[in-house]
């Protein structure tokens, strides 16, 4: 059964799930047969995902695209297990349903050649979906706290080479350290940023960008209950007051928005 909403856009229905897998400990990738809403897909969008109800589940929970096939009619996303809800997730099975509504908020602008990507642990979906059909030159910084959390979520997407620099706090792949201690070596060598990740990091790239005349762009995460506006439960304050991350976002540019540290 399905159903559209106010916003023609947007479509609301219970969807198969073609595949639901462990890509590494804690990390999994859930695919759904869903033309509707892969038709009309763009980088930077997320999905609400309903889990089952029969579980005490009431409200669903926001994911960022990791991918959308027009062609075959799939959306898949990327999720850790980090609760009751997320290991629900984890246990729906192949063939089965869930309901899905998207997709919702805005995208991110195309990418311009010799961009910096720079994504902190999660944050690396909407970025694997942004870069899936690009041709330009670009660099992306993957940081995570270790190498066990730095997880290809496609299969040989994100094999470290000139354009690819893994990072890990600890050592344990790639350059030792955090993103900000990679990017500030490359941002001054770019013109435009793309972003996502936990909101220090983001609000330090913001800050580094304002300060150096860097345009950037910026996939903001925040708690959301409905994912359509009509709750205001994750606003965010820009230079034009309030705005939703859900609704005006959840892509925003390092000149409009201010994020706690």
């Amino acid at each position: 059964m399905f159903c559209l909403i106010a916003d023609h856009r947007i479509s609301l229905g219970a969807f198969i799930i073609i595949s639901n897998e462990m890509v590494a400990p804690d990390y999994c990738r859930i695919t759904f047969s869903a033309p509707m809403i892969a038709q009309k897909a763009e980088p930077g969008q997320f999905c609400m995902i309903y889990m089952p109800s029969d579980q005490g589940f009431m409200l669903p929970r926001p994911f960022s695209i990791l991918s959308a096939s027009r062609t075959a009619g799939e959306i898949s996303f990327f999720y850790k297990l980090v609760g009751r809800g997320t290991r629900i997730l984890s246990q729906a099975k192949k063939g089965s349903k869930l309901k899905l509504m998207g997709p919702l908020g805005n995208s991110f602008p195309p990418v311009e050649s010799g961009a910096l990507l720079v994504a902190g642990g999660l944050g690396i979906a909407p970025l694997v979906f942004l870069i899936s059909s690009v041709s330009v030159q670009f660099t992306l910084i993957y940081a995570a706290r270790t190498a066990g959390e730095l997880v290809s979520p496609l299969p040989g997407l994100l094999e470290p080479g000139e354009n690819i620099l893994p990072v890990t706090e600890d050592g344990s792949k790639g350059h030792c350290g955090n993103a900000l201690d990679i990017a500030r070596e490359y941002l001054p060598t770019t013109n435009i940023l793309y972003a996502c990740g936990p909101n220090v990091m983001l609000h330090s790239l913001a800050h580094i960008c304002r300060s150096k005349g860097i345009q950037g762009w910026l996939s903001l995460e925040e708690r959301m209950a409905c994912g359509i506006g009509a709750c205001r439960g994750c606003s965010v304050k820009t230079i034009n007051g309030y705005n939703r991350v859900c609704h005006e976002g959840p892509v925003f540019s390092t000149g409009e928005v201010f994020l706690d540290a």
